[in-house]
């Protein structure tokens, strides 16, 4: 009942907001780097932030303190950069308050030598960064985000408990009801950065703590769909001489979407399965063929990522 509760809540919320930002003249205007055509509300991935508001008040510990701190920090600079703008070192030093709420939440200064701190720093607000730039089209964060949640949800329930399971519950009830409003052919409303990049501290937290709890890093794999797409396309991109830190339209799904002119909401559920594949393939022989599967996984999506160089051949021409 809690959940069925949750979820209405979530819904009164986001139509509320959708009042507010069209008051307030809070839209997404298309431009040259768009995969949309039309003015679209934005910042509609405010209920990431809500439904933290709603865990750290029902399981209030230091732990959701914390969190929650970090939530707010992380969701606030992105919401202020989705309606004003914001420079890069003001995003960053929000980003590394944020991650520090993180890390103070899963117990990590004093555990961990200086230097893997650092490199977690480095490698967790990289992702976060990173999660942020996939979010281009109708449907995409909302349903990866599932994928990833149910993938840790399921390593919580049958291979190692690391969380409370509400914790793994409640941003999957937020991505549903998100994808309500978004997957659709025209969406209602996009998630901004509020949204892509607060989902995206919600997953990298529950990834720290899954990775402390085991000791091991195994489970980064779970965003390798996303990490392959972001990574092949930094290397394009200095390959091309382009600002990596400036907008662009050369991801995959991009190109998948805009040039090939594939379905929104198609290519959504091409990386939602894709995910869903290389997680459960990832539990499942991960304890028989340690990270060589990681590896053969990962030369086989980088096999899939060439193909969009033969379509932007083909639109070329």
């Amino acid at each position: 009942m809690i959940y069925l509760l949750i979820i209405a809540l979530l819904l009164v919320a986001e139509l509320l907001y959708f009042r507010i930002a069209d008051k307030y003249n809070i839209i997404d205007k298309p431009n040259q780097r768009s995969s949309h055509t039309q003015i679209t509300l934005r910042g509609g991935g405010i209920i990431y932030w809500i439904v933290a508001l709603f865990y750290a008040a029902i399981h209030f510990s230091a732990f959701s303190a914390w969190f929650f701190a970090g939530m707010t920090l992380i969701s606030l600079v992105s919401f202020w950069d989705d309606i004003k703008g914001l420079g890069q070192k003001v995003r960053l030093l929000f980003h590394l308050l944020a991650m520090t709420c993180a890390f103070q939440a899963a117990e990590v200064f004093g555990a961990y030598p200086w230097w893997a701190v650092i490199i977690g720093y480095i490698v967790f607000i990289g992702i976060v960064n990173a999660y942020n730039f996939m979010d281009g089209i109708n449907g995409i964060t909302g349903l990866y985000s599932i994928a990833v949640l149910v993938s840790l949800g399921w390593v919580n329930e049958y291979v190692q408990a690391f969380t409370p399971t509400d914790f793994i519950v409640y941003p999957l009830l937020a991505s549903l009801v998100f994808l309500f409003f978004n997957f659709r052919k025209r969406a209602k409303c996009f998630a901004g950065d509020v949204g892509s990049v607060g989902i995206a501290f919600w997953v990298v937290t529950l990834l720290l703590l899954l990775i402390i709890r085991t000791q091991d890093l195994i489970w980064l794999g779970f965003l390798m769909v996303y990490g392959v797409d972001a990574g092949c396309t930094i290397l394009h991109r200095l390959y091309l001489k382009q600002n990596i830190m400036e907008a662009h339209r050369l991801h995959f799904y991009q190109i998948m979407a805009n040039e090939r002119k594939m379905p929104h909401r198609l290519v959504s559920v091409i990386y939602f399965v894709a995910q869903l594949v290389c997680s459960a393939l990832l539990i499942a022989l991960y304890p028989v063929m340690g990270w060589w599967i990681f590896i053969i996984l990962a030369l086989i999506l980088m096999g899939f990522y060439t193909l969009k160089f033969g379509m932007m051949k083909k639109v070329s021409q």
